[in-house]
């Protein structure tokens, strides 16, 4: 929000047109006065007002009522249990006050009077005309409406609030945040909850339809699934809660008229299902769209909502919409990056005689896809490279400089007949210049048979951690020759090759620092697990054996992705 605008407002992205005809009309008024949509937002304003609150038209159009203006008398935000104003909004009544306050744009608050009621502007929206004055020090004032008492008293409502928002923003499940939401509000404000979301083809999803028979509740999949579309013409109250329009206290008797759309055929059968009398029904809204609405009701309880019950179940609709939609953006980036590592991550060739296998496990907490890769893929001359990396980071952009490492090394090791240290140095050189990746550590090395049968490994190490040998008999050592400095240093040092001959039925395994580093100790403590636990699971079949290393070697705590590639020779 620029300039002195007020930082609690949020403007509506786009203000409708105003007719001539309404601007006339407020002129014409000897106060100031706007008049707000259905949703409480400013959609026109006088002169009037703009002189009263020290504000353009510009800094009022747009933005929530009670947000931007409605203060106590000591600038204080006004809850909106509390404001008699916006209580009157939600009942749909006329109403008046002799001594309240307005935010002005400096900061300070102007005592004022006001009067509102309903207002018809003509293009069939249900709108509200607002008309106050600056009240005179010494002023005799009147009686000041009280809004009618809400159900939770204030400190239980904030303590709600906030377990609410601990609960709702502690997740990225959208389902763990329904059953939360579910039971933050059943049975303490309803005994009855549904939740109706609007997927991302604008379809609506009855995914909640929950009763608290006491502390059991009850999931009722037979209220739940597809229904019928929005309307823009509907005015039955999900209708208009789905659009984003409104919250409303509603009832059977509603639905019971003649309706209007098929969702509102699905709502007569929720409340003749559930006997539902009283039902407080709030939009859900994300960041950047609608995602659903929050419907409470009651049926066990005899307490009907009120309009003074509503600004709570605003208050907790707001919660889950952020919520789902830090959720739904959590899964879109999920599919992104699951799809990515699909097409990154390679098969593994067929060598005869050789046994190959590997393994990838995303960062817990990050994009499902990172830096760590691996890669095995033949040569021109008969070998089979292998290769396992780690590109700095472990989201969307490691991997795709992963992808630029790893295809630039696949080309040089086709393409040039050379030791490994070679292949390794005209990378190095080369991804300076034609990636974006700052820096990585990488095993590349090349498998061959030799005549008399045995296959010989020879490899180069650009800091990464060492290759783990674990012969047929149990015996794990680390391959620690060959070591060089990382990929992205700038250091042009002569890179080392070593080599070993593969003994029959022994197992190599190549990994990344995810497997062994635990945070809290030495890389060591985890090259000691990893070469226990990988000598004690050699006799199993290769597959189980990638998958038991993962399992009991991998630190619980590690927020780092994993990749590993094994091989076993013949026996």
């Amino acid at each position: 929000m620029e300039g002195t605008q007020d930082a609690r407002a949020v403007r509506r992205e786009t203000v409708p047109a105003v007719p001539a005809a309404l601007s006339q009309a407020l002129e014409a008024i000897g106060a100031g006065a706007y008049v707000v949509d259905e949703r409480g937002c400013i959609i026109a304003v006088n002169a009037g007002a703009e002189d009263v609150l020290g504000r353009s038209a510009d800094d009022l159009l747009g933005y929530d009522a009670h947000d931007l203006l409605h203060r106590g008398p000591k600038g204080q935000p006004l809850p909106r249990s509390q404001c008699a104003m916006r209580q009157a909004f939600h009942d749909g009544r006329p109403a008046q006050a002799d001594e309240d306050y307005f935010a002005l744009a400096d900061g300070t608050v102007r005592p004022i009077s006001w009067l509102i009621t309903p207002y018809d502007t003509g293009d069939h929206q249900a709108c509200t005309l607002v008309v106050f004055h600056a009240r005179q020090d010494g002023q005799e004032t009147g009686p000041r409406p009280v809004p009618p008492e809400p159900a939770l008293a204030e400190l239980e409502r904030l303590a709600l609030l906030a377990e609410a928002t601990a609960q709702l923003t502690s997740t990225l499940d959208i389902e763990d945040a329904m059953q939360r939401l579910t039971v933050l509000v059943v049975p303490r404000l309803a005994d009855w909850v549904i939740v109706d979301l609007l997927t991302e083809r604008d379809e609506v999803w009855r995914a909640v339809v929950v009763h608290a028979d006491g502390e059991t509740l009850t999931h009722h999949e037979d209220l739940q699934g597809p229904m019928p579309p929005v309307l823009e013409e509907s005015l039955m109250p999900l209708s208009r809660a789905l659009r984003g329009v409104a919250s409303t206290v509603t009832g059977p008797e509603t639905y019971h008229r003649v309706p209007d759309s098929g969702i509102a055929v699905e709502q007569r059968r929720l409340f003749d299902t559930t006997g539902m009398h009283s039902a407080a029904i709030a939009p859900i809204r994300g960041t950047r769209e609608m995602l659903g609405a929050l419907t409470l009701g009651r049926a066990e309880d005899p307490v009907p909502f009120t309009t003074a019950d509503l600004p709570l179940v605003e208050d907790i609709a707001r919660r889950a919409g952020l919520a789902l939609d830090n959720a739904r953006l959590y899964q879109r980036q999920r599919k992104v990056a699951e799809t990515m590592q699909n097409h990154l991550l390679p098969q593994m060739p067929g060598v005869p005689g050789l046994q190959m296998t590997a393994r990838y496990l995303p960062a817990p907490d990050a994009s499902q896809v990172g830096g760590d890769w691996y890669d095995a893929f033949p040569l021109s001359d008969g070998a089979t490279a292998l290769a396992i990396g780690d590109v700095v980071g472990h989201d969307l952009e490691a991997a795709a400089g992963m992808a630029q490492v790893r295809n630039m090394l696949r080309a040089y090791a086709w393409a040039q007949h050379e030791p490994p240290s070679r292949i390794v140095e005209r990378l190095d050189e080369a991804m300076e210049h034609i990636t974006d990746v700052d820096m990585a550590t990488m095993i590349y090395a090349r498998i061959e048979v030799l005549e008399d049968g045995h296959w010989q490994l020879s490899w180069t190490n650009a800091g990464h951690p060492p290759p783990l040998l674990i012969s047929q008999d149990g015996v794990a050592r680390y391959l620690d020759a060959g070591h060089g400095v990382a990929l992205g240093t700038g250091l042009r040092t002569s890179r080392p090759d070593a080599e070993v001959v593969l003994r029959p039925g022994s197992t190599l395994v190549l990994y990344t620092d995810g497997l062994v580093e635990d945070p809290g100790h030495i890389i060591d403590v985890g090259l000691n697990r990893l070469r226990r636990h990988a000598a004690a699971l050699v006799h199993r079949p290769l597959a189980a054996f990638a998958d038991q290393v993962l399992h009991r070697v991998r630190p619980t705590d590690n927020d780092d992705d994993v990749a590993l590639l094994a091989l076993r020779a013949p026996a």
